[in-house]
């Protein structure tokens, strides 16, 4: 060993042993390394700092945007809402269906882009269902991980060992042959991520405290057993009518929530002014005080078709619409009047659908009850007037806002493009037309052109600290290389496996393509394994199929460490993860993945 690769050596040991203290700060870790590794002389200070222009580094950064155009088009709220029904309230089938989702997907696109893309989305579900991220945070990371034991091009180390299969004229590993492993593998991850799911849940970030939502509101004011829904029928008579002059009157009890009207893609909900004009297949969501009011029969004098009422809240106001509790303020103009006197609506876009005076509900129509100071209102109205009045100065004070206003799409209206601008995206990742990080970049580039992403919102969108982590761990790539420690182990693994059985060759293999790639770069490992994983066949007059195989299934095994995959990187933080959690619980699923891999492939592909 020479005293350049001993300087090297020691400098990743102290690394290592920084991230398993946490101390300090992972991002800290990597600039650190980023000073001391050119005072080893081994690379100089340009070559330390090139992770800044890395093809890797530069695809994340563009994921963080295009993930955060998905979140302000409303396009990653749809999505968990997705995966919440699938899930119903089964905890093991969320969990599920979140590592099938980073598996399945990431088996034909790249694992980094589907983990930045569903971060936010699992955020999301956590946040609703008051669950702990670290909960799912990594169950998704493994599953992104097996995706590359799904297909030969869930990730670059496959097609690197078929590349030097193909280079030394044998016979190739076919698109599915990675499958029959890659499905006991995400079956055994999942039911080892249930079992860990304490572990996972104390070690990480702490689910967020309880807020006020729509449905509690809607329990503690008796409004879900309150709304109707009616529809315009083609050919009414209230077709092109305004509202001013249907039926709907504050001082019956009766408040129009909404306007439910099909657009050119898909259906919106609009604020009801009185000059709204009805059109056919309009849906009007109202609240009535009295619940035993014959609405039936007002709605048919009006030409309106009575519908079943909504399964809840949230499905009645529609994405774009919500709910805020306000205080009157002592000064305010509106005490002493009800909202109708007051002109609420017409003022503030707003509706009164719940008066609370102390703790007691103040009984019958919201909208004619006198205000008082100190009285608080539940408003019902468009997210962008709820904002605008929390807010302060004015007649009223926002109290609460509820925790569905933090998933209010800025840019809901752009949704249709950032759909199309992530189809695009995986259309060319998935064809090779273009290169990963020229995809995202388009991607980020159709966003920010159809306006669901602004500059200011995208800086903000990448994870610097992420950043900074991997591009402090690069350089150690091209150190232990250029000081021979690469090649020094790889020369050692082929003079000890020589001696071996087949088998046993196959788990030395395996392990040392799982040890490499906990610090460079698992296609960096397959590069430099491969040579060796066919040599050792041809050494031994057996098919160099199974032992290439088991090289890229190591390669793949990136489960131990934070800094063994970017997908690990990303995850780090939004799970509230350290150093020693992801040994803990990945160390003894890749023993299983070794038992699996050492098994099952000699049967599928004979030596």
């Amino acid at each position: 060993m020479t005293f350049d690769l001993a300087l090297v050596l020691g400098l990743l040991v102290a690394a290592t042993a920084m991230f398993a203290l946490n101390r300090p700060r992972m991002d800290i870790v990597g600039f650190l390394v980023i000073v001391a590794l050119p005072f080893t002389g081994v690379i100089s200070g340009a070559e330390a700092v090139t992770g800044f222009s890395d093809s890797t580094v530069l695809l994340i950064a563009a994921l963080f945007v295009v993930g955060e155009g998905l979140v302000r088009t409303g396009v990653a709220a749809r999505m968990g809402d997705l995966l919440a029904v699938g899930a119903g309230t089964s905890p093991f089938r969320m969990l599920a269906l979140v590592m099938m989702a980073g598996a399945f997907a990431g088996a034909v696109m790249s694992s980094t882009a589907i983990v930045a893309i569903l971060i936010p989305v699992v955020l999301r579900l956590c946040r609703i269902r008051g669950q702990a991220p670290g909960g799912l945070m990594m169950p998704l990371s493994m599953g992104a991980l097996v995706s590359g034991m799904m297909t030969l091009i869930g990730t670059p180390p496959n097609i690197v060992i078929n590349g030097e299969l193909a280079r030394r004229g044998h016979e190739l590993l076919g698109f599915f042959s990675f499958t029959p492993i890659g499905l006991p593998v995400l079956a055994l991850a999942i039911a080892w991520m249930w079992l860990m799911r304490g572990t996972l849940a104390r070690s990480g970030a702490p689910a967020e405290a309880a807020r006020a939502s729509l449905e509690g509101w809607a329990s503690d004011y008796g409004l879900t057993a309150r709304a109707r829904r009616l529809r315009v029928p083609a050919g009414s008579p209230a077709i092109g009518r305004p509202l001013s002059q249907m039926g709907f009157n504050a001082r019956q009890g009766i408040t129009l929530l909404s306007v439910e009207r099909q657009a050119r893609l898909f259906r919106q909900v609009v604020m009801p002014r009185p000059e709204t004009l009805l059109a056919a297949g309009d849906v009007l969501t109202l609240d009535l005080a009295e619940p035993a009011f014959p609405l039936d029969s007002l709605a048919r004098a009006d030409g309106l078709e009575p519908l079943p009422g909504p399964a809840s809240l949230r499905e009645s106001l529609g994405p774009e619409m919500g709910l805020v509790e306000a205080l009157v303020a002592p000064a305010a103009d509106l005490i002493g009047r009800s909202p109708v006197e007051s002109a609420f609506r017409s003022r503030h876009g707003l509706s009164v659908v719940g008066v609370r005076r102390g703790r007691e509900i103040v009984p019958g129509p919201a909208a004619e009850a006198p205000l008082r100071p100190g009285d608080i209102l539940l408003l019902a109205g468009p997210w962008t007037r709820i904002g605008e009045l929390a807010r302060p100065g004015g007649d009223l004070i926002a109290l609460t806002l509820p925790a569905e206003f933090d998933d209010v799409a800025p840019a809901a209206d752009r949704a249709p493009w950032a759909i199309a601008a992530l189809a695009g995206m995986i259309l060319l990742m998935v064809t090779g037309w273009t290169s990963n990080l020229q995809a995202a970049f388009l991607a980020c580039l159709a966003m920010g052109v159809a306006g669901a992403i602004t500059m200011d919102a995208a800086y903000r969108a990448v994870s610097w600290r992420t950043l900074m982590l991997i591009v402090g761990m690069l350089p150690f790539a091209l150190a232990l290389e250029r000081t021979g420690g690469v090649t020094l182990a790889a020369q050692g693994l082929a003079s000890v496996a020589a001696d071996m059985g087949p088998r046993g060759c196959l788990a030395l293999l395996f392990l040392a393509a799982a040890g490499l790639s906990m610090f460079i770069s698992n296609t960096a490992t397959a590069v430099l394994m491969a040579p060796v994983a066919v040599q050792l066949a041809e050494r031994l007059d057996a098919s160099p199929l199974p032992f290439a195989m088991i090289t890229a299934l190591g390669a793949s095994t990136a489960f131990m460490t934070p800094v063994s995959s970017p997908v690990n990187l990303l995850v780090t933080g939004p799970g509230g993860y350290g150093f020693v959690d992801f040994v803990r619980v990945g160390a003894p699923f890749a023993a299983a993945v070794l038992a699996i891999s050492v098994g099952l492939v000699p049967i599928l592909l004979p030596l």
